[in-house]
């Protein structure tokens, strides 16, 4: 006998069907025209950091392992530029690149005939927010398995006042309720179509807002709100070029770290790693870590080989030194540095020269005698930067100087050298225990310094990553033993004494 399901209207409604889309699809939303901007052309091509606004978006989700699919609407006129930026980085979602509509929900019923039938989730995004994080593409695609309809925002810090034709305040909603909205703005594929065809028939229908045709044609779904950051910016008027250049600039990435010794053996075995400054400080442990894993290191330091990096000739012959003995070269470090504290009003002539060579002249004599040798590998470059390359300090003008220097050098070769598959980042470490800073600073409270084998640490897990163009942060963590202090041989006594320090 067969079960009547027929229910009263009193009866309590029947569970809805669990959500199972087919597939995620975010698509990126380019219709803007840099108007506010005094451009002459969109303001999601504008570059960046050294690209295009919307190649770091796409980016994003190119990497965003919850995305399935990206579709781009991209400004009337300009679809073949947006084309030839997704060929040229060679992004693989990237399923459609098409016009968009001369309004924000003209855009969208555009987006929906793209993505298609079924049930989907769909992410829209702003193209000129191309700092949203994984961690927010993330969360918008969890919510989606319980609620139909998801928003992004961060709480006011401003407070808002409603105001009158006549520009008086009417009103000062309580600043506690108060979020700003930004995107993506996240959706079951039919809960944002239903929503559309009944706004087709208000005839002052008008959006600038997913979530608000949601809201209001479909008032009973619940839209989840999901915690923003402050970062994720919408570059709209002059201002919000240079604030995000400058974020991209700051962003600190973070390496992988591999499980057991075994992944590190298996990745390492039979590199070659060239090392300049490497025979102390956090070169040394580097080179000692990275030998313990299988590679095989070539140190080289003004003290231990007379190599000097600051001189070309030097160079070429420790590189032709570690090719020559193993065939291959597939990763060059510089370590080698110098503080020297003092008014540059008052610094002699000699030591600027000695620490501009060292400091710059020799990481960028170390990148271009590298390249050919890197490009055999498809290898890495490895700076070192340090706090100071945020703000110059007073007293050590031209070392802070030069590792803004050295960030900005990261930043364009990883861009450069992109086409011949050469990686190139730069680690940003906190204070650390080495000769160079005991010379400069003296003796300091060991807990507060970060050991030069956490550095070391990091160093090797940025080499063996997929990372390019990044500043990698080391930070000693909470509960971290404090640094031992190695002996330094005579000949480190030596290279401390006149300001040079290897690692």
């Amino acid at each position: 006998m067969t079960q009547d399901h027929t229910t009263g209207p009193d009866a309590a409604p029947e569970t809805p069907a669990p959500w199972r889309p087919s597939r995620t699809v975010a698509v990126v939303l380019a219709g803007g025209t840099g108007t506010r901007l005094g451009l002459g052309i969109p303001k999601q091509l504008l570059k960046i950091a050294g690209k295009p606004i919307i190649e770091h978006t796409l980016t994003v989700f190119e990497a965003a392992p919850e995305i399935d699919e990206i579709i781009v609407l991209m400004a009337t006129g300009h679809v073949a530029d947006a084309q030839q930026i997704v060929d040229k980085a060679g992004f693989r979602k990237v399923s459609k690149v098409i016009e968009g509509g001369d309004t924000r929900n003209a855009t969208t019923r555009i987006a929906l005939d793209a993505v298609g039938e079924g049930d989907v989730n769909i992410l829209f995004h702003d193209a000129v927010r191309p700092l949203v994080s994984a961690r927010i593409v993330r969360e918008c695609v969890n919510a989606l398995w319980t609620y139909a309809a998801v928003d992004v925002a961060i709480p006011s810090a401003d407070t808002i006042i409603q105001v009158d034709e006549n520009e008086c305040i009417t009103d000062i909603p309580v600043r506690a309720t108060l979020r700003r909205g930004q995107t993506p703005q996240a959706f079951r594929s039919g809960t944002i179509r239903e929503a559309y065809r009944r706004a087709e028939g208000d005839p002052d229908f008008a959006a600038t807002d997913d979530c608000g045709v949601v809201l209001r044609y479909l008032p009973g779904t619940p839209i989840k709100v999901i915690d923003g950051s402050d970062e994720n910016i919408k570059v709209t008027h002059p201002v919000d070029v240079h604030l995000a250049d400058k974020l991209f600039q700051l962003a600190a990435a973070q390496a992988p770290r591999l499980t057991d010794h075994r992944s590190y053996t298996e990745e390492l075995t039979g590199r070659t790693i060239v090392i300049f400054g490497g025979s102390y400080g956090i070169g040394h442990d580097l080179a000692e870590l990275a030998r313990r894993y299988g590679a095989q290191v070539f140190p080289f330091s003004r003290s231990s080989t007379g190599t000097h990096v600051e001189r070309a000739e030097d160079v070429e012959a420790a590189l032709k030194t570690a090719f020559e003995a193993t065939g291959r070269i597939d990763h060059v470090v510089v370590t080698a540095g110098i503080l020297e504290k003092g008014s540059l009003a008052d610094m002699d002539q000699e030591t600027m020269d000695r620490v501009l060579q060292v400091n710059f002249v020799g990481p960028v004599i170390a990148a271009r005698q590298s390249l050919p040798y890197l490009q055999q590998t498809k290898g890495q470059l490895l700076l070192y930067t340090s706090s100071s390359y945020t703000r110059g300090r007073a007293q050590y003008a031209l070392y802070s100087s030069t590792k803004a220097a050295l960030v900005n050098l990261t930043q364009a070769l990883a861009d450069e050298w992109a086409e011949f598959g050469v990686r190139v980042n730069c680690i940003n470490p906190e204070r650390t225990a080495t000769p160079m800073r005991t010379k400069a600073f003296g003796e300091e409270p060991e807990h507060t310094l970060l050991a030069a084998e956490t550095v070391a640490q990091s160093s090797l897990d940025v080499l063996i990553s997929d990372l390019t163009g990044q500043v990698i942060d080391v930070r000693r963590a909470p509960g971290e033993p404090a640094p031992v202090p190695a002996q330094p041989t005579a000949a480190d006594q030596d290279r401390v004494a006149s300001g040079v320090d290897a690692g």
